[in-house]
């Protein structure tokens, strides 16, 4: 029937169809389990490839290793001795901290600790750990850029042990093929016993046993779980983390330590609980004097020098011991007789010759107490101390200590500078601006200049932090360290130019074999010659008649005093052409000074620590020349005195003039309370008692390109300058 046949034919074409669709779909599967097949494939011939590519850089760079059957593990961490300038005993770090503790004898909990944060897996692995390396390349990866290593234990000690800190290809297969030797020769415990009595745990502290007494003032056989959490926790940054630095980094590491370690049940939620709420007391370091700031800077600036520290060796510096303890006793002197009543805690000082090599560096009132070194490590505002740089910029645009401002309240924006106290003198010179530190002068020069030369010429001179480019920064408000703004004023002192700043001349081993010497090549020109003739005319003028008339004794000297808001920071800086010091007083925490201005505490230790250091010293005057108009006189302010019965003191002598060196200190005058005005001037003190001449760095080519036309403003022609 032709019904039937149609109906039969439609069946036939859907069955072919499907039998069509089900052989693509078989074909389909074929096709993609062949391509599945050949990317195996491949994968495993590129496996094998690579395979054979990483064994051939194994074997090559392990050829270039001395043989195996010469290998031994070295004795611990060897001693460092920190030396000053004339050969007397600064410090001793290193393995001298503190004897090895056997693993059995140790608290359990560091282990537990050091484990449970750098290398879960450590008894467990071959000294290599596949899966730790993969997740630190996967991390690396995704996040862009290095911040995990993957290095077990056993490759932390064989690099610490055996090599140096270089960043290589061929450092890492030789540090893998060390650490599967130490997993060949020595058992797990073994292994971390060394490891614990060799790593450095920050503030010179090699060893868990030196760490333990370094931070507790305890042995590491008494080490509690919270203590035991912060020691496991400087491991990743010893220097950055250490409690002595920054205990409040050091502490949030200690509390990733302990999750770390009740995540992996080497304690219950309970020890977790009362650790955290029981965390480490840092007990007072049982290295005392400020000497120990020095040998802590030495420390951190070593790994950089001669890499890690194989046997013993000895540390020369540029440090005199006599002038750091002078530094030292002035600093606490004054903060025991005043601390109290005009509510100052903390002081520091720095002393920097010619050549860039520091002197002298005090960096708090006690480092038994406190160990963080305000002098290399505290920002803080410097206030009208950073008033030069504003008056070398200008001088570098055109202007002389002779041109004429008008010091009057002023406004810029919504700012309006007043000056200290509300005085204003009208028509003065730069020379005389300068001299009293005042404010609307200094605003008015930003604003001609621009703060971008201001910025730039301070960094040119030595300043290192970051400065923001406003108005206000004529006022020092952008915070510097003590160290790098005393660096700032060594230019001055050395004719206008820029040493490297350091503190290590030379490092040797224990038989006088030199592994460091600090170069003696020229220093570059910052400045130029005429101007520093102009910068120090000026800067005389603070001591003579000026601000820090307090710091004045009979050497050509000058500086620049600083006070920053509600006296939180007061600051004298100064020089001589032997020795640029700087000195800072104030609090931690950052709270207000009774009254305190950088002509009174700062001159007055400045005054007695460049007293001690000149005697004897032959008078030389500061560089440059540089003569005012006869109608320049500074008129000196009215400055009360704490003691009316005190004579006023002796003014210095003049610039390039000689005068007999006093054969004893001059004595010591009291700290005024109050002064008119912001303190602004400084003497700087000289090199006694050091072995080593002062270097003076040989002047190169002038620099700057040509002689910059004078760029006369508005304010030149109003005010005749």
């Amino acid at each position: 029937m032709p019904g039937s046949r149609k109906s039969a034919s439609k069946g036939k074409s859907a069955k072919a169809k499907s039998r069509g669709r089900g052989r693509g779909r078989s074909e389909s599967r074929r096709g993609l389990l062949g391509i599945a097949t050949r990317l195996v494939y491949w994968c495993f011939v590129l496996c094998i490839w690579g395979g054979i590519a990483a064994a051939g850089v194994v074997v090559y760079y392990g050829a270039k290793m001395p043989a195996a059957t010469t290998w031994s593990v070295p004795d611990r961490a060897p001693n460092i001795k920190i030396v000053s300038v004339d050969g007397n005993l600064i410090a001793n770090r290193g393995a001298s901290g503190g004897e090895a503790v056997g693993l059995h004898e140790m608290s359990p909990y560091i282990p537990e600790a050091v484990v449970a944060i750098e290398d879960r897996r450590f008894y467990s692995h071959f000294g290599i750990d596949p899966i730790g390396l993969s997740r630190a390349m996967v991390t690396n990866l995704l996040g862009g850029h290095f911040s995990q290593g993957g290095s077990t234990l056993t490759q932390q000690l064989a690099k610490n042990l055996f090599l140096t800190p270089d960043r290589t290809l061929e450092r890492k297969v030789q540090e893998v093929l060390l650490a599967l030797w130490l997993e060949h020769k020595h058992s797990k415990d073994q292994i971390l016993e060394m490891y614990l009595n060799r790593v450095y745990f920050g503030s010179g502290a090699y060893g868990v046993e030196a760490a333990s007494r370094r931070y507790f003032g305890k042995s590491a056989r008494d080490v509690t779980l919270s203590e035991a959490a912060l020691l496991a926790g400087l491991l990743k940054a010893p220097s950055k983390l250490s409690p002595a630095r920054d205990p409040k980094a050091a502490e949030e590491r200690a509390q990733l330590v302990l999750a770390a370690m009740r995540e992996t049940g080497k304690i219950s939620d309970k020890e977790y609980k009362t650790a955290l709420s029981a965390p480490a007391t840092r007990a007072p370091s049982y290295w005392t004097g400020s000497e120990n700031y020095v040998a802590d800077t030495v420390m951190d600036e070593l790994p950089d020098l001669i890499g890690d520290v194989r046997g013993d060796i000895v540390i020369n510096t540029t440090v005199d011991l006599n002038l750091q303890k002078l530094a030292e006793q002035s600093i606490r002197r004054l903060i025991d007789e005043s601390g109290k009543k005009l509510n100052v805690s903390q002081g520091a000082l720095v002393s920097i010759d010619d050549s860039g090599a520091v002197r002298a560096m005090v960096g708090g009132y006690d480092y038994s107490t406190s160990q963080f070194d305000r002098a290399s490590e505290a920002r803080r505002q410097p206030g009208s101390a950073f008033k030069p740089f504003v008056y070398m910029a200008a001088l570098e645009a055109g202007r002389t200590p002779d041109s004429i401002r008008n010091d009057a309240p002023i406004k810029i924006g919504k700012w309006t500078p007043d000056n200290y106290g509300g005085k204003y003198y009208g028509k003065v010179t730069l020379a005389t601006a300068l001299a009293k530190s005042l404010n609307s002068v200094a605003a008015q020069l930003t604003m001609e200049v621009g703060p971008d030369a201001v910025v730039e010429a301070a960094h040119r001179m030595g300043i290192q932090s970051d400065l923001q480019a406003n108005t206000s920064i004529a006022l020092g408000t952008s915070e510097v360290t003590p160290l790098e703004l005393t660096s700032a004023y060594v230019p001055f002192a050395n004719g206008g130019y820029k040493p490297d700043i350091h503190f290590i001349q030379r490092i040797t081993t224990a038989s006088g074999k030199v592994l460091y010497e600090g170069s003696t090549g020229s220093a570059p020109r910052v400045i130029k010659a005429d101007i520093v003739g102009m910068m120090n005319s000026m800067m005389t003028g603070t001591v003579e008649v000026g601000t820090a008339r307090k710091a004045a004794f009979n050497w050509p000297s000058a500086g620049k005093t600083g006070t920053s808001q509600n006296s939180r920071d007061a600051w004298f800086v100064g020089y001589t052409a032997n020795l640029t010091t700087g000195v800072w007083f104030g609090n931690d925490d950052g709270s207000p000074m009774k009254k305190v201005t950088g002509g009174a505490l700062p001159a007055q230790a400045w005054h007695e620590f460049m007293v001690a250091a000149h005697e004897g010293v032959p008078v030389r005057p500061l560089p440059g020349t540089w003569k005012s108009t006869p109608s320049d006189t500074i008129v000196p302010d009215e400055i009360p005195s704490a003691d009316a019965s005190q004579p006023p003191p002796a003014p210095p002598a003049a610039v390039g003039q000689s005068q007999p060196v006093a054969p004893a200190p001059a004595p010591v005058r009291q700290a005024r309370p109050a002064q008119t005005v912001d303190a602004d001037g400084f003497d700087m003190p000289s090199d006694k008692g050091s072995t080593a001449s002062i270097k003076h760095p040989v002047p190169p080519g002038n620099v700057g390109g040509p002689t910059k036309k004078r760029q006369t403003s508005i304010l030149d022609i109003l005010g005749g300058g």
